[in-house]
């Protein structure tokens, strides 16, 4: 190879030495082996002679057409699939949020991708070239602000010393916002569920329980839209604000909804090894004067009753065998006692303080307030033991050291109990006064406009001790049928022009064939059994507002399998964040009161009665499977394996609370 190469360049040389002798010898030339392009001239002679050929042009321009229509077919069926999603979708503008809803013959309801909704959305058509609704809130600014209430002692009902002047009181709301502007503003206040619900109108949510058994021109007109401009979220609606004040309460009830539910726990894992690091659970060891001792005066506690009864069996009270295992006649009001001894139990308990993540203060504060409520003493009486257990935990640096953020305090009444102020006389201002700011505050009904103020159910008839027990019963009321379509256990309040509950007992009276009502102002409701199989016998259970907005007999109607019928946003889906899911019509019928009350005066008994069984079997089935285990308290000895109860949930979420803001 090399000596080839050698030779090459050999000849050259001698070559390039021979052209120099001869100077006038031409050289060599060498010729390109490639096709010379062709001139211009030359293309255009031959197009025009390709022209005159047939075959020629016919085979040309099949070949140029078969190129780019294999280029072209994709681009094409991309093109047709945008006109195809363009056909089937809509946009939908919220303030500064363009919504984009595909629907297509899989989804039965529309799918709105930009907000980060799922299926089964449920928007209505005739609200898509609508703007946002002046219904939506302008403010981010939070506001605490004072509803109305009463007592809550539903037991005490003809025993009142007041009724229905606490409406408003303008001196508690201090420097914050008075969005209510009316003392004797009843049924038109405003609130909103947070992300993932729909906002509805007031006076139709009761009859779109769930939209896929409706025909669509009826969804349209039940149900509104409203879109939340920060975060694109349908949000519901059960009252128009009438102002700009009471939109701001409105946006400010939506933020701590939020806020609650961010902390609610959706699992346990405490039968996993070192699952209790960093939960440990601290009970404080507090002189029993704020506690025990308490439930000594039990024989004392109100005029007419002796409450010691209800203070067996670690506050479960007495048996009930005829209704099976689990069963007790326990008090309402016995939720601190019930508490305590679980919290005792928990398997996250340290005895260092150290070592806590959560401290709960056992302070019996529904039953101080009880034992003075219908006693004339000073109001100096009523505080001193809160008073005293404040300043009692002042002196722990265990206290000091977040100001208190860790701690929780479970009080067995409600929220306006314990917030007492100049106006009136009755209950103590322990929740009134600063140092109880920080502290999470556990009650059986909470202020709307107070984050650290947490609803969890009041306690039933029902303490199951296994799983077991639990399945038993789940058993026993699924399959139960269920004589009465509609029922209502309670009594009349002709004290209070607000109440609807004459003119339910007038509904259901009159229609005996569907509803059955249970009177109890003569006594009626002091059987637990009674309510039961009524509650067991129905398909609806009437639950409007009694002394104050929640009742017992809510969560007494659930874990019978009767479907709560809600009056009041506030007797439930503003209350109990970490128990019932954000989507009410899962388990409840809402009707408005007003429109129970005004000129439209809607006919309950045949609103209940348009619900197909399907509905009413897809409500209990959730009701019985889902929601049961977790609105009961257990046993103080209770194991369960595969239920999380009422304690637990609230203990779990607690933990996660403290987590994340502490």
């Amino acid at each position: 190879m090399s000596l080839s190469k050698n030779k090459s360049l050999l000849q050259k040389i001698t070559l390039k030495l021979e052209c120099r002798k001869q100077p006038n010898k031409k050289m060599p030339v060498s010729v390109s082996k490639r096709r010379p392009r062709p001139s211009k001239k030359t293309e255009t002679e031959k197009a025009e002679k390709t022209l005159k050929d047939p075959r020629t042009c016919c085979s040309n321009i099949c070949s140029i057409f078969s190129r780019s229509v294999l280029y072209r077919v994709p681009l094409t069926i991309l093109f047709l699939f945008f006109i195809y999603l363009w056909s089937t979708s809509t946009t939908v503008i919220s303030g500064n949020v363009v919504h984009i809803c595909i629907s297509s013959r899989k989804l039965n309801d529309l799918y709105c991708l930009t907000a980060g909704s799922q299926p089964a959305l449920r928007v209505p058509v005739n609200n898509f070239t609508k703007p946002v609704s002046e219904d939506v809130v302008r403010s981010n600014e939070e506001k605490n602000v004072l509803v109305l209430d009463q007592d809550g002692d539903k037991d005490f009902a003809k025993y009142e010393t007041f009724t229905g002047e606490r409406y408003l009181d303008k001196s508690m709301v201090g420097t914050s916002l008075n969005v209510l502007k009316n003392d004797t503003f009843t049924g038109e206040r405003v609130s909103v569920l947070d992300q993932d619900s729909k906002s509805i109108h007031e006076e139709n949510l009761g009859s779109v329980l769930d939209q896929d058994y409706s025909p669509k021109s009826e969804i349209d007109q039940e149900l509104l839209v409203d879109w939340d401009p920060e975060t694109g979220e349908e949000r519901y609606r059960y009252f128009k604000s009438k102002d700009e004040d009471e939109e701001t309460a409105l946006k400010a009830v939506e933020k701590y909804l939020q806020i609650q539910r961010s902390w609610l726990s959706t699992g346990s894992n405490r039968e996993k090894p070192g699952s209790c690091e960093g939960k440990g659970v601290y009970v404080y060891d507090l002189p029993s004067k704020f506690n025990k001792d308490l439930l000594g005066e039990c024989s004392d506690m109100v005029p007419w009753a002796n409450f010691c009864s209800y203070f067996k069996n670690d506050a479960f009270g007495e048996l009930i065998e005829n209704l099976g295992k689990g069963w007790f006649r326990t008090h309402q009001y016995s939720l601190e006692p019930i508490f305590h001894s679980r919290v005792l139990k928990h398997p996250c308990r340290v005895y260092d303080e150290s070592q806590a993540k959560l401290f709960y203060v056992p302070f019996y504060g529904g039953i101080d307030v009880l034992r003075w409520h219908f006693k004339n003493v000073s109001e100096d009486v009523k505080d001193v033991l809160a008073i005293e257990v404040v300043k009692w935990l002042a002196s722990k640096e265990s206290w000091r050291k977040n100001a208190g953020k860790d701690h929780v305090f479970v009080l067995g009444k409600i929220s306006w109990d314990f917030r007492r102020n100049n106006k009136f006389s009755w209950g103590s201002s322990l929740l009134e006064m600063q140092e109880m700011k920080n502290p999470t505050k556990l009650l059986i009904e909470r202020h709307p406009w107070e984050a650290n103020d947490i609803a969890i159910p009041h306690p039933t008839y029902f303490h199951p001790k296994t799983d077991d027990d639990i399945a038993t019963w789940q058993n026993k009321i699924i399959g139960k049928s269920r004589k009465s379509l509609i029922s209502f256990a309670g009594g009349a309040r002709p004290g209070k022009p607000d109440s609807i509950r004459s003119i339910l007992i007038d509904q259901c009276t009159s229609s005996p064939n569907q509803c059955r009502f249970l009177n109890c102002t003569d006594g009626g409701c002091d059987k637990p059994e009674s309510v039961i199989e009524l509650f067991r016998d129905s398909e609806f259970c009437l639950q409007p507002p009694g002394d104050s907005p929640t009742r017992k007999s809510i969560f007494d109607s659930l874990i019978s399998g009767c479907i709560p019928v809600i009056f009041d946003p506030y007797s439930a889906y503003y209350q109990y964040t970490w128990h019932l899911p954000e989507d009410h019509r899962r388990y409840s019928v809402y009707i408005n009161k007003e429109d129970v009350k005004k000129v439209k005066r809607v006919n309950v008994i045949e609103k209940l009665m348009s619900k197909t069984l399907r509905e009413r079997e897809d409500m209990r089935s959730y009701i019985v499977h889902e929601l049961l285990p977790g609105l009961v308290y257990g046993d103080s000895n209770a194991k369960f394996e595969r239920f999380r109860d009422a304690f637990d949930i609230t203990m779990d979420s607690l933990l996660r609370k403290i987590a994340k803001t502490v």
